[in-house]
Parts: C-alpha cells; sequence; structure tokens
C-alpha cells in the first residue's frame, strides 16, 4: 500500500508539471528528500534584506521566493527586484514554516542568528548564515546540537578559507596551508592580523554613549528588530548600518571582521577541533554597552601557537613566525627559493564549496556548523576579554572559561522573554 501511494504521488507531479509547462521551480521537499526538482534549482527565503540580503537574491542555483524584514522599506525594497510574486514576511517563524523553502538564508545583525539558525534547523530546512555564525559561544552550541539532530546542512558565509586572495597575504589560504603542512616554517607558529599584516580591523564600528531617545521610524517594528537583546529606547545609531558598535547586537571590528580573518588562521593552523586555552587583552576599559578600541588580544594554543591580533597596527612582525623561517606580506619569505621548494609538497585536501551541490547530495559544507562554531568561539573569546578587560583561561573541551562566573556568564547570555533557543 505505501508503495503504491508512493508512485501514485510522483505520477500526480509529474502529470502536472507536463499539464502546467509554465512551472520552473518546484521546492525540494516535494519530491521527497533527496530528489532534485526538475529546474534542478533549490528554493530560498532570505531574512533581513538589507544590504546584505539582498546581494544574495541570484545566487547561482537558487531562487529566492519569500523574505522577512522587520522594516517595510526594505521589504518594499527587495519587492522591486523581485517582483511580487515573492512572499513577504515580518515574523521569521512563518518564513521558516513554509514548505517551499529549501534553504533559509539568515542575513540578520548577529544578536538574532542563534536563535533563527536553531529553530530554522528544527523545521528541517538547509542554513546560510552571515558571519559571524553567533553572538555567544552558548548560541553557537545549540546551533550545533540542532544542525546535528536534524541533519540539516549548514555554510557559514565567509568564503577565505577556501577562495579569492586573502587580503593582504595575496595568495589563497590553500598555498598558506600547504606551506605550514610543509614544515617549512617550523612548529609553534605565531600569526600576527593587523594592519602591518594587511587586515584592518575597522574601528570606526564603535558606539556612542548617552544616546537620546528618538522616535521610532513608521516602517520599523523596533521590538521585532530587538529580539532577544535588552530593550533600549530607540536611537537610529543603534540600529541598521551602525549595530556593530554595540555589545547587545555585536562586537565592533572583531564581531564584523574576526571570522573572516581568523577562520583562515584556525584552519591553516590544524585548530578546526580546538580552541586556544588563553586569551590575553590589552585595551582601554570598555563601555557597558558601547563597543570600544584595542590595542591587542593575543590567543594561545596549548601546544604554543599564537594568535595575535594587533589593533594599533604598528606592530613589525611577519604574518607567521615560526622556528624555521617567516611569512610576511604578499606571500613573501624569508627561507630561501620558498615558492620552489613549495612545489614538490602534496596540495591540502579538497573541499566541498558548492553549497548548492552540498545541498542536493547532503554533503557537509567546507566551513560548516562546526569549524564555524570554532571560529566564532575565537571571536566570543577575544569579546569576552575585551568587555571584562583581563585575561581569561578557556577549557576548549568544557567550551568554558576556567574559574571565571563573570565570563562564564558571557558564554550563556539571557535573553528578554519570551525569546529562547
Amino acid at each position: 500500500m505505501r508503495s503504491n501511494l508512493k508512485n501514485s504521488r510522483r505520477t500526480f507531479i509529474k502529470g502536472s508539471l507536463l499539464a502546467l509547462g509554465g512551472i520552473s521551480i518546484v521546492p525540494r521537499h516535494v519530491l521527497g528528500k533527496g530528489h532534485l526538482a526538475p529546474s534542478d534549482h533549490l528554493t530560498k527565503g532570505i531574512i533581513g534584506v538589507g544590504g546584505m540580503g539582498r546581494g544574495h537574491f541570484n545566487y547561482a542555483g537558487t531562487k529566492t521566493v519569500a523574505i522577512c524584514d522587520v522594516d517595510t522599506r526594505h521589504i518594499g525594497i527587495a519587492q522591486e527586484t523581485l517582483g511580487k510574486g515573492v512572499k513577504t514576511f515580518a515574523d521569521y517563524r512563518d518564513l521558516i514554516k513554509l514548505p517551499e523553502v529549501d534553504i533559509v538564508h539568515i542575513a540578520t545583525p548577529p544578536h538574532w542568528h542563534g536563535i533563527m539558525a536553531a529553530d530554522a534547523a528544527r523545521e528541517g530546512k538547509d542554513i546560510w548564515c552571515e558571519k559571524p555564525m553567533t553572538r555567544t559561544i552558548g548560541e553557537g552550541k545549540k546551533v550545533m546540537e540542532a544542525v546535528k539532530q536534524h541533519g540539516n546542512v549548514f555554510r557559514l558565509n565567509t568564503w577565505f578559507r577556501f577562495d579569492s586572495n586573502f587580503y593582504g597575504m595575496n595568495t589563497e589560504v590553500k598555498n598558506i596551508k600547504k606551506l605550514v603542512d610543509s614544515g617549512m616554517l617550523g612548529w609553534p607558529l605565531k600569526v600576527t592580523v593587523g594592519k602591518l599584516t594587511g587586515f584592518d580591523w575597522k574601528f570606526y564600528w564603535v558606539g556612542k554613549t548617552g544616546l537620546n531617545e528618538m522616535p521610532i521610524p513608521k516602517e520599523l517594528d523596533y521590538d521585532r528588530w530587538l529580539g532577544p537583546a535588552p530593550y533600549k529606547p530607540y536611537n537610529e545609531h543603534r540600529t541598521h548600518g551602525t549595530f556593530r558598535g554595540y555589545w547587545d547586537y555585536d562586537g565592533g571590528g572583531l564581531g564584523d571582521m574576526g571570522q573572516h580573518y581568523l577562520d583562515p588562521v584556525q584552519y591553516f593552523l590544524g585548530k578546526d577541533e580546538t580552541s586556544p586555552v588563553k586569551v590575553e587583552v590589552d585595551a582601554p576599559q570598555q563601555h557597558p554597552e558601547a563597543v570600544g578600541t584595542w590595542r591587542k588580544i593575543t590567543y594561545t594554543y596549548e601546544d604554543g601557537c599564537q594568535i595575535v591580533l594587533d589593533g594599533e597596527g604598528t606592530t613589525e612582525a611577519p604574518y607567521i613566525e615560526g622556528p624555521k623561517g617567516k611569512l610576511y606580506r604578499g606571500f613573501k619569505s624569508d627561507i630561501p627559493n620558498m615558492e620552489r621548494k613549495l612545489a614538490q609538497f602534496p596540495d591540502p585536501a579538497s573541499q566541498v564549496t558548492d553549497f548548492v551541490d552540498a545541498v542536493k547530495n547532503r554533503k557537509k559544507f567546507a566551513l560548516n556548523e562546526q569549524n564555524g562554531f570554532r571560529s566564532c568561539t575565537l571571536v566570543n573569546m577575544g569579546l569576552a576579554a575585551l568587555r571584562l578587560n583581563r585575561d581569561l583561561n578557556f577549557d576548549p573541551v568544557k567550551l568554558e572559561f576556567i574559574n571565571d562566573e563573570g565570563a562564564n556568564r558571557l558564554v550563556n547570555q539571557p535573553m528578554r522573554a519570551p525569546y529562547t533557543i
């Protein structure tokens, strides 16, 4: 009986497609898990259609069929591009329940990433999430658990570990990993990330203090924009383009650029399954609400490897320094004939870098909920030390700070009722 029902369902779908002819997009769920629509496209819903969300409407192999935003102005602009046929929502929970959506793309401020990703996973959706993956370590753990339980394909949207020239290094990360793996630099290694090695920490992402309350624009549902964040009177500088300067929603330049800069470092150091055991901070005392600047943040792994974030941009150091050699900006080295010697070594293992292929064939994407969580933990460890203005010791297995109750309160931060993850 079950077999006959399946056959009848397939016959009905096939006949309907032939009859209608004009249908070009059929969501994967209609044909059953693992089956492809005749169009070979995947359907997508985007949560947050400001500048970042609108930039992903036409990702190859996908069709945007639904959008969500708490700002009706954003919805209107998006509709001008996508046409009136796209479904629109103010509440993301309505979008993720749509049976016709295969992929949920989360392009909101970071304080929403964890809740939305975990909820989308529970609804059986595959997930494309902007960086940073989550605003706290605890939220990242919850996302990992949800994705594992429900078998979703997850992509974190920073691509430098597998694509494009890596900022000031003027080469792809695979070549840096090949050099590290070759052993020519020795071990342990110290990596310095700052302006002089080609990485700008964007300290214009700082918050303002003493904000005056302003009238809420009629097009913005401010309460829903805040969501799980503490309630604060509306001021335009808290929202949209400048939200990164406030601890409630993000973490300044480190929150914005941290995973872009540090995920590749984690990859070429071979640290995808662990985290540093210590983070040290040199910075002015931070305001409790507004993110400020910092001079230096240093991470140390159990094996002695270090990552130094140079906020002042004045540290005269190579990008990577080891006991046997150094690598400088522009992929230059003090090792004689480095590139000729490097050609004798094998390339790094291949990675799954096509998200559409990963979804269709149920493959784990190159930057996923597991290694993405670890590189996001680098960011969130640094932000915790910065907010508290003290050095912290970390347990990379238990994923908690050692003998520091205040720091662990930043691992699992309370959410405004009724929001939970």
